[in-house]
């Protein structure tokens, strides 16, 4: 799958909170969000579509869509692009930038320990 827009997880985001929508349920949703048009809303749903991120099935008189990955997958996936674009595929590159920056508080170190630990024990020795 290619990489997700900004845009492009608005309309995820809709498919994966409730599928199958139709076009228009998904564009009447995306239109009180955002300032988009039904146009714009439709252009993103076949660019999604032909990334293979969204499927859709042809019913009586309008396009059914459903997200064909989940969220998982697409944060996993987006997670390792971000990682490799701009810390060369290291977590320990990221972590220490977020650390270095003291963008940390003792709650988010003290989770992030307890997280670390866990893993830890999880790990066949």
């Amino acid at each position: 799958m290619n990489n997700i827009s900004d845009a492009e997880w608005k309309v995820m985001r809709v498919l994966w909170d409730r599928s199958p929508m139709s076009g228009g349920e998904i564009a009447e949703r995306l239109e009180r969000e955002t300032d988009w048009n039904p146009k714009t809303i439709h252009t993103l749903l076949r660019r999604l579509v032909a990334k293979g991120a969204v499927t859709a099935k042809k019913e009586k008189t309008y396009y059914a869509y459903y997200a064909a990955v989940s969220e998982q997958e697409c944060v996993r996936e987006e997670t390792a692009s971000f990682l490799e674009k701009c810390f060369n595929g290291s977590v320990n590159l990221l972590l220490k930038n977020f650390i270095g920056n003291d963008s940390l508080t003792e709650k988010d170190i003290d989770a992030l320990q307890a997280f670390l630990d866990a893993q830890k024990k999880r790990r066949p020795e």
